[in-house]
């Protein structure tokens, strides 16, 4: 039947049913559209969630074990820069700090290889502690920190430069200190990226390291990563053992005999004269190390 010989009525009533059938047609079609939108959401929200989860596992997850001869958090260096030897912190294992010997100077040096003002104390004492060290009666105790990763472009090389250190100190600890000389002598400024792996894996064939080749492994893998981050907080966190120091709220921090440095980085007479204080009378006056002179204008004649 054509509409033209429908009634009124039975035009409005199959406008109606038309009206219906196409309506539930949509509602149809908004419930498979809401269904996949719904889907995608919670697949969106899954995938957001497995990458926090990967972030916080990378970031927080379980402590890594620490480099062999660190056990205190930091390298022990006696006459001649030969190593005190330790094994490895495990995982989560606290540090184990270094007994101190009656007698005998201990100087704790806690520093960042990005940092500038660390760079100017080592430039006006480097050569002043390395007599030190020549004396018999004095340990350098170096703990390297990252805390200035977001000065490097992304390059976080505060910690690369930090765990190159631990891998010398793992696989060659009596050349630690050459290779930590070398990075100040090498630092690169603030805001920069620093040196490429390639080029910290260089200065240990310039400090002449043992193990080459799993020292370089170690630096591009970043073996001690973890533990960078670890050894870090607990620093900043403290107490810092065998001292009077709270915590480290800045580098560099030096402890000369359990009491913190408070004078210029800059002014070798002022820290040969604390290390002289610091010493006390227990200390070996034969080994007491004398303040450099301080040269004074001649005389117009």
């Amino acid at each position: 039947m054509s509409d033209a010989r429908l009634s009124k009525n039975e035009k409005r009533l199959a406008a109606r049913e038309k009206a219906r059938v196409l309506r539930e047609e949509q509602q149809k079609k908004d419930r498979r559209t809401r269904l996949i939108l719904q889907g995608s959401i919670v697949l969106g929200l899954i995938a957001i969630v497995a990458v926090v989860a990967l972030v916080l596992v990378n970031s927080v997850g379980p402590s890594g074990p620490g480099p062999k001869n660190m056990a205190s958090d930091g390298i022990q260096l006696n006459q001649g820069a030969i190593a005190t030897e330790t094994a490895a912190l495990k995982a989560g294992e606290d540090p184990k700090p270094n007994t101190q010997v009656a007698g005998t100077l201990d100087i704790q040096m806690y520093v960042d290889y990005l940092c500038p003002y660390c760079g100017q104390f080592e430039a006006t004492n480097g050569d002043y502690i390395t007599g030190l060290l020549a004396n018999g009666k004095t340990t350098v105790e170096i703990h390297p920190l990252a805390v200035l990763d977001r000065l490097s472009q992304g390059t976080k090389y505060s910690t690369r430069a930090t765990n190159a250190a631990a891998c010398v100190a793992n696989y060659s600890p009596n050349q630690f200190y050459d290779f930590h000389n070398l990075l100040f002598a090498n630092q690169p400024a603030e805001n920069s990226t620093g040196l490429t792996d390639d080029q910290l894996v260089d200065l240990t064939t310039q400090a002449a390291v043992e193990n080459p080749d799993k020292i370089a492994t170690c630096i591009k893998n970043q073996e001690f990563k973890k533990w960078v981050s670890d050894s870090t907080t607990r620093a900043l966190n403290g107490p810092i053992p065998n001292s009077d120091v709270d915590k480290v709220t800045g580098t560099p921090t030096i402890i000369v005999n359990g009491k913190k440095y408070p004078g210029s980085i800059s002014d070798l007479a002022s820290f040969q004269a604390f290390v002289i204080e610091a010493a006390g009378t227990d200390y070996n006056q034969q080994s007491t190390p004398t303040p450099t002179p301080t040269p004074t204008a001649t005389p117009a004649g």
